[in-house]
């Protein structure tokens, strides 16, 4: 019985258990098959990059306080983080990998760093 490629319809030669006829169409057809998924997942992980390196610029000493408006000003987005951390005094941080958050009153924000050693 032969075999065509399920990406280019090309006769597949080679080993019983080979799907493509080529490493070229295996990835054209993952790819296309993972199309929709990778652009939400890159976007978000584009978003998490740019809150990650405002944080990272604006907090040199590993502990700082900013506004709300300055984050806002540099393009921080508020919808986008990794992790939740609330401490049992009942405040909560916000956490892009180990830079992190704590909304204070009055818009301004602690900013912190996690240190993961």
């Amino acid at each position: 019985m032969e075999r065509t490629c399920p990406e280019c319809g090309d006769k597949i030669i080679g080993r019983a258990d080979k799907k493509f006829c080529s490493d070229a169409c295996r990835n054209a057809h993952n790819n296309s098959l993972n199309k929709d998924n990778k652009n939400l997942v890159r976007n978000i992980n584009n978003r998490l990059r740019k809150n990650y390196r405002i944080l990272e610029k604006l907090n040199t000493e590993d502990k700082t306080k900013t506004t709300k408006d300055r984050l806002l000003r540099m393009g921080f987005s508020f919808d986008y983080f990794t992790g939740i951390y609330t401490t049992k005094s009942g405040s909560t941080y916000y956490y892009l990998y180990d830079q992190g958050y704590l909304p204070l009153d009055n818009d301004f924000y602690l900013l912190v760093k996690k240190d993961l050693k």
